[in-house]
């Protein structure tokens, strides 16, 4: 009896992680005006020196959202950040593809484009 409910809590759990996040996706889609994509080009980053390079490809994609968006607020997510920084600081993507969402106070937040 005290395996079986150690089963159940284990099984009820991972369900309940799963709902948590559903219900901040669906926030983030309710309350978008625009949303566009684009692939950013990272070349310029290479000709920084090899330790600046993954920052500076940060600030690419920062300077590109403000001058193709002209956002209020801009918010790259996290898994931006990560995917620029996967293969360290020396090696940053040559170009990255990104989905950017305006909501109703024209903050702009900068996503990871889904691969089909």
């Amino acid at each position: 009896m005290v395996k079986n409910k150690i089963n159940e809590e284990l099984e009820e759990e991972p369900e309940e992680e799963l709902e948590k996040e559903e219900p901040k996706e669906r926030e983030l889609e309710e309350g978008v005006v625009e949303e566009r994509f684009y692939t950013i080009p990272l070349r310029r980053a290479w000709i920084a020196p090899v330790k600046k390079r993954s920052p500076r490809a940060i600030k690419i994609i920062k300077t590109f959202m403000n001058k193709h968006m002209k956002p209020e607020e801009l918010v790259l997510d996290t898994e931006v950040n990560e995917e620029v920084w996967r293969r360290g600081i020396e090696k940053p993507p040559r170009k990255i593809r990104v989905r950017a969402a305006r909501d109703t106070e024209g903050v702009v937040t900068v996503f990871l484009a889904k691969e089909d």
